[in-house]
């Protein structure tokens, strides 16, 4: 059994963050997905391509990675063969392989994706990804970490180790594993005259497994890549970074991401979110709520979303509602209630729905306006809270009864 080494807040009980067990290791043939412009153009520049070149074949492997979506250097045929067998021979354009597609009765999708090593000829690297449909936009789910640095209680994510941070090329590969699957690139376009197609992978929120901001510049990184308006494209504001509160690197991602941020409330008390979110030990409440209202951009064009799951008889009373509500004074923002969703071995349960209107009446009444969203993907482990790698092999009966709930939900 591996036990998982931890560090503690200065003075401050309990298991808070975990150490990385493991590191990513460059195959001998990297590849390309994920690089920034400044470190493609080097990569070009290490196996020969003079510097008169480069910026002019960046933009060319830009667009047949990122627009077109390409897996391999002979589809690029406005580059020349000589310098696709030279790019073939040192580098490759490969993102995560899909170990495991799981699709749930409501549509939604779960990839279990596989990601090399630390030392050779072992195990590789699990992770999840989920893309949830719905009719006015598709929302990728993406991971940052292998396993989570953090303990949060109501979270099968937080029960599992954590493995290593995973890359900018690891974090990007994983929209493009969905471009792949959904057949979501220019290629499958329609023809001139057709209409435009609109995009399936429209939003990405990092909310998968692992604490952004604490694997701060492969995220930045990557998220730059997304968001660059010739290739993924997708919108600053269609991207939304959660934290469970990490207050030294919330200005800081605003600053140098600048897209959406979200933040793992879950409780109105320190003592209370101390349980539910260790890492509110080391920055309580007070501290958090006055890093978002110092957020850069924070407008209320651009507002923060508190997440807030709903726990039976734990968080969800009239007097938390009414509490969060005082708390978020002053703060541009929207509530996102949650209603909490059942993994194994989790000692809590999902308020009840009468209760959770009662809640979400308070928060709409005092301008939080934010709808109570259907939960998505429960009968495959997919939903909110759920995700893990180490995939529990669930009985029949719990099988059965988390697809019951998703189809009556």
């Amino acid at each position: 059994m591996t036990i998982t080494p931890t560090i503690e807040a200065a003075g401050a009980p309990g298991v808070l963050e975990k150490v990385p067990l493991e590191r990513y290791v460059a195959p001998e043939r990297p590849s390309l997905v994920g690089l920034s412009r400044a470190a493609l153009a080097e990569a070009l520049g290490g196996i020969g391509v003079p510097e008169r070149e480069r910026k002019m074949r960046v933009q060319q492997l830009w667009h047949w990675l990122y627009v077109r979506g390409v897996t391999d250097f002979d589809a690029m045929s406005s580059v020349s063969k000589v310098l696709r067998a030279e790019l073939a021979r040192h580098f490759t354009l490969d993102r995560p392989e899909v170990a495991a597609e799981q699709i749930s009765v409501d549509g939604t999708r779960k990839w279990l994706l596989t990601l090399p090593g630390e030392h050779p000829g072992e195990k590789p690297h699990l992770v999840e990804c989920v893309y949830i449909p719905e009719t006015d936009r598709g929302t990728l789910c993406v991971s940052s970490q292998v396993g989570c640095t953090l303990n949060c209680s109501f979270c099968h994510t937080g029960t599992q180790r954590l493995v290593r941070n995973l890359t900018p090329g690891e974090i990007v590969g994983q929209i493009m594993v969905a471009r792949d699957r959904l057949g979501d690139w220019l290629a499958a376009a329609p023809a001139k005259g057709e209409g435009e197609r609109k995009r399936l992978v429209s939003n990405i929120v990092m909310m998968g497994m692992g604490e952004p901001l604490y694997n701060f510049e492969a995220v930045r990184d990557a998220l730059l890549v997304a968001s660059d308006g010739d290739g993924l494209s997708l919108s600053r504001r269609r991207i939304t970074l959660s934290t469970s509160g990490v207050v030294p690197q919330i200005a800081r991602a605003g600053a140098e991401i600048g897209t959406m941020l979200a933040i793992s409330l879950h409780a109105v008390r320190d003592e209370l979110r101390d349980e539910l979110v260790p890492l509110n030990r080391k920055y309580p409440i007070k501290e958090l709520l006055d890093a978002c209202r110092n957020y850069p951009g924070l407008s209320n064009a651009r507002r923060i979303t508190f997440e807030y799951v709903m726990l039976k008889d734990v968080n969800d009373s009239i007097a938390d509602a009414k509490a969060l509500v005082r708390l978020l004074k002053g703060i541009p923002a929207k509530i996102n209630l949650i209603p909490f969703n059942p993994w194994p071995g989790s000692r809590y349960e999902c308020s009840d729905w009468e209760q959770i209107e009662k809640f979400s009446q308070v928060v709409f009444d005092a301008g939080y306006a934010s709808p109570v969203r259907t939960p998505r993907g429960r009968d495959i482990l997919a939903a909110c809270g759920q995700l893990k790698s180490a995939t529990e092999k669930l009985s029949v009966r719990e099988r059965m009864a988390l697809r019951a709930m998703a189809m009556t939900d």
